[in-house]
């Protein structure tokens, strides 16, 4: 605390009198140097101060300097709003066919909640809701919207109209959150490869949208990946293709009273599937949840072209001929022993109807009559470990690798002892049970040239390496022209598949279908056509497979694959052929017996 100096003090001034000096000179001087302190107070105040706003500026350079530094040396990431827990991510990529045409998208949607405590009249609004969706049971809402509940979910989607509807009914405690919903636009079009999504995590304001099944379940991570930003996911299929190919199947599956239908058409050069359809079929938008029915095989979510294993019957005997050829065994004019039947032990092979095609036919006839016998023969000249060999090569022994969710159950059912009487009837069909995608995958790889094929549903851009090679080119060029015999010669089981300007090669197989109690049906079949063309140049393989197939237009019902699956696959090629750039052959007319005139 400072003590003030008197302006005028009184020894001073008392002094100043007796020596006759001017006691206000006193005070003028004393208020002169008052005056002084007061500046020098002042001034140190004021250099104080803007000493600390100096420093307070230089820091707060300082620390926005070392701030921005910071920044700017950290990898940039992904904003996420604060929040308890992980964020909830609801962008999905879209799916597209080869050609970018919208296979699965989004669009904005809401969700309908209530808040009980909100509601001004629960019972008017119960009423209301069940009027709008019909599904709801009124009591129950009633029950809810009464009680102590405070929150409850009533419909995780709905459609605008619906959101106006329920808008419309003033009710301040139906509130509505905003929802991303996956929409498949083309229905059940390429239903079982889409697969289908479901809601994970939800909260108020936005779901998790999460795969359920096939190419949406098994490419999950990247069509949630934010770092993919707008870039789609783009299929090998071709919409239009896949189209026709289940307009085809369809039609002729309830023509012949078919219970099932599989069909797969895949490039043979890079594996590239172009359509898989698998019947009966369900539509994604509203995936069903259950199955009453016993039969796995007839549920509509059950993929009969990846899931379904069958014994695939006569189209696996062009597997033998072509490895007789690759060991040296055979040529095509090679001639075969074909009396029946074919002892072996107790067991007795024959042919189909009892036919008699023996004493020999040549490696060539046997494919094209679809000999057993000849087989059976062939398939004993293999052995059992070459035969085994052959066909772990072709990919017959483990579950495809195609990029759906359900591969993995496709898998291959194998003869528990492969005994040598396995090798005889697996040589003509029987006896192995493997998907139509297995079968088209190894026709691909014996017919292109002999190069391993990986099936695969991703588009493929630019040079696709050849696989390791399975045959000799020589081998693959002679299984072609055999299969290409079973169509064009019409003693051949195909004839059926022929279409005018396109060389098509292909084999049929026609399996008994097994009881659940063992041995087999005698009036139920699988019926299978695996198809090549253009058989001199092949660009893709269609495999056509109809469950319990009967063509009835004839005296007795007709069960074979040459009566049901061929012409249903020559049906699916006439109408495909066109789209996917493969221009028909025009033959020229012989000119033998044609007189040339001059005119003038």
């Amino acid at each position: 605390m400072s003590i003030r100096t008197p302006l005028r003090p009184l020894a001073r001034v008392l002094t100043a009198r007796s020596r006759g000096e001017n006691p206000d000179a006193i005070e003028r001087e004393n208020l002169r140097l008052r005056h002084e302190e007061m500046r020098d107070r002042s001034r140190l105040r004021a250099e104080g101060r803007l000493l600390v706003l100096g420093l307070c500026f230089v820091s707060a350079f300082v620390v926005v300097g070392a701030r921005m530094g910071q920044v700017a040396a950290t990898v940039p990431e992904e904003p996420r709003a604060e929040a308890s827990g992980t964020p909830i991510l609801a962008q999905r990529a879209d799916i597209v066919d080869r050609n970018g045409r919208i296979l699965a998208t989004n669009r904005v949607t809401n969700s309908l909640y209530a808040q009980p405590q909100e509601m001004i009249d629960p019972v008017h609004a119960a009423e209301e809701l069940v009027r709008i969706f019909p599904d709801l049971d009124r009591e129950r809402l009633i029950r809810d919207f009464t009680g102590k509940r405070k929150f409850l979910w009533i419909k995780k989607k709905i459609a605008p109209e619906q959101q106006q509807a329920v808008h419309d009914i003033g009710e301040p405690g139906l509130l509505f959150g905003p929802r991303e919903e996956r929409l498949y636009p083309n229905g059940k079009l390429a239903a079982h490869v889409l697969g289908g999504t479901k809601f994970g995590r939800e909260g108020v304001m936005s779901a998790e949208i999460v795969g359920q099944a096939g190419i949406e379940k098994q490419m999950d991570a990247y069509l949630r990946d934010p770092a993919n930003g707008d870039a789609p996911l783009q299929l090998s299929l071709d919409l239009t293709v896949q189209s026709t190919v289940r307009e085809v199947l369809d039609g002729g599956m309830r023509m012949l009273g078919a219970k099932g239908a599989a069909a797969v058409m895949m490039d043979v050069h890079t594996g590239e599937i172009i359509a898989l359809v698998s019947l009966p079929d369900f539509d994604p938008n509203s995936r069903p949840e259950f199955f009453e029915g016993k039969d796995p095989s007839a549920n509509p979510r059950f993929n009969r072209a990846v899931q379904g294993v069958y014994e695939l019957g006569s189209t696996f005997k062009i597997f033998a001929a072509a490895q007789a050829m690759e060991l040296g065994l055979a040529t095509p004019d090679t001639q075969i022993p074909a009396t029946p039947p074919f002892r072996w032990g107790k067991f007795r092979i024959g042919e189909f109807e009892g036919h008699n095609y023996g004493p020999f036919l040549s490696l060539r006839g046997m494919i094209v009559k679809s000999s057993n016998v000849a087989t059976a023969h062939v398939a004993q000249q293999i052995g059992v470990e070459r035969q085994q060999a052959f066909l772990k090569s072709l990919g017959f022994f483990e579950p495809t690798t195609v990029e759906l969710a359900e591969a993995p159950t496709g898998k291959p059912l194998l003869p528990p002892n492969w005994s040598e009487l396995s090798t005889l009837t697996i040589g003509y069909g029987h006896g192995l049970s493997a998907s139509p995608l297995h079968l088209a995958t190894a026709y691909s790889t014996l017919l292109n040239g002999g190069t391993k094929v990986t099936p695969t549903l991703l588009k493929r851009d630019g040079y696709v390496a050849p696989g390791e090679r399975i045959v000799r080119e020589d081998v693959s060029a002679a299984a072609r022209e055999m299969l290409r015999a079973v169509v064009a010669d019409p003693a051949g089981t195909a004839s059926f598949a022929e279409v005018p300007g396109y060389r098509i090669g292909g084999k049929t197989g026609t399996a008994d279908k097994p009881k659940p109690t063992g041995g087999y049906y005698d009036d139920k079949t699988i019926n299978t056509f695996a198809s090549v063309y253009p058989a001199d140049d092949p660009k893709y393989v269609l495999i056509v497979t109809l469950d319990e197939a009967v063509e009835t237009s004839g005296p007795k019902p007709r069960r074979t694959a040459g009566w049901t699956a061929v012409p249903v696959a020559g049906e699916v090629i006439r109408r495909t052929a066109p789209l996917m750039g493969l221009r028909p052959e025009i033959e020229t007319p012989s000119q033998a017996g044609l007189t040339l005139t001059a005119t003038h």
